[in-house]
């Protein structure tokens, strides 16, 4: 079957959005794990240290070099904000609330990319989108309230996950400027590097922790660091760089569904009829969000003039 280069380009940047959204999502499950043995600070350092190794291991096979000056500005924002601030600050936000307000407050999160997103980068809002963001975040909350336990939620940590969703939308969209003049290996690369330097404060943690943890909660810190950052990090960037940073967003509502079926298969955890229907919502609204008109439609299938080769 021939596909137009366009077409090509739409599979292939939906291909690596759905690596990202499943990735993002299983970590949710390991960092359960993790999180009981390792403070938020030292799971933060570790994951990223990881993740360092096996990307710039990476970049020295392909050869990358370092990013164009251009891009550094955006790298190193999104490594402040996304690499580093979030994970840590996300991660002791989850010690001090419900899962439940934890996952309604981070996911306010692609709301804010979208917005930010539109008034930085003049990214279009097109009516699908937000009512697709509109579904998703219903069921986010849906799912949210589903699994929220009776044991209340402290001030402090709803403030943190309050910041955790403004420093993942922040470095999200200062990604994108810095993908026009970088590949995505290395704004990844990069950027985790960025984080893993703002972590170094916690490296005494890291290794009193590591000396105490159970071998399964350090498998669990790898496994964040190789997949779910490393991976699911580059194929977000690649992604991205081929659509605006308010449909990635959008497409990130599926994690909680994901998580929900995650948590069912790994952990035995059997979701009640709301935490399904939420799961759903999520679904159809990312679904949504990721339509496109039918004249959109047309004019995508329509014959496109010879196209310079974009960067990988």
């Amino acid at each position: 079957m021939n596909l137009s280069p366009t077409r090509r380009t739409e599979l292939l940047a939906a291909t690596a959005a759905t690596v990202t959204v499943v990735l993002w999502a299983s970590a949710f499950v390991s960092i359960r794990s993790a999180g009981s043995e390792y403070s938020s600070g030292a799971l933060a350092l570790g994951r990223l240290l990881v993740g360092a190794l096996v990307l710039g291991a990476v970049c020295l096979v392909r050869r990358e070099g370092l990013p164009p000056r251009a891009a550094w500005p955006g790298i190193a924002i999104s490594g402040l904000l996304w690499f580093g601030f979030y994970s840590v600050v996300l991660n002791w936000g989850e010690q001090q609330v419900d899962a439940g307000t934890a996952a309604l407050v981070v996911n306010i999160g692609p709301i804010l990319m979208a917005l930010l997103a539109a008034r930085v980068l003049g990214d279009p809002m097109p009516p699908r989108l937000l009512a697709g963001m509109a579904v998703s975040f219903a069921g986010a909350v849906t799912v949210g309230l589903s699994m929220s336990g009776g044991g209340g939620s402290s001030l402090l940590g709803v403030v943190l996950c309050l910041l955790a969703a403004i420093g993942y939308a922040g470095g999200a969209v200062a990604q994108k400027p810095a993908l026009g003049h970088a590949s995505a290996l290395q704004v990844t690369t990069y950027g985790c590097l960025v984080g893993a330097v703002l972590c170094l404060p916690f490296t005494g943690q890291l290794i009193g922790d590591m000396a105490d943890a159970s071998l399964s909660a350090t498998l669990n810190m790898v496994y964040l660091g190789v997949f779910s950052l490393a991976l699911a990090f580059t194929t977000w960037a690649y992604a991205l760089a081929r659509t605006t940073a308010g449909r990635m967003g959008a497409t990130t509502y599926a994690v909680p569904a994901l998580v929900v079926l995650m948590s069912w298969l790994a952990l035995g955890e059997v979701p009640g009829p709301l935490t399904l229907a939420g799961g759903a919502l999520c679904l159809a609204g990312v679904a949504v969000s990721r339509s496109r008109t039918r004249s959109a439609r047309v004019v995508a299938a329509a014959p496109q003039p010879e196209q310079t080769r974009e960067p990988t």
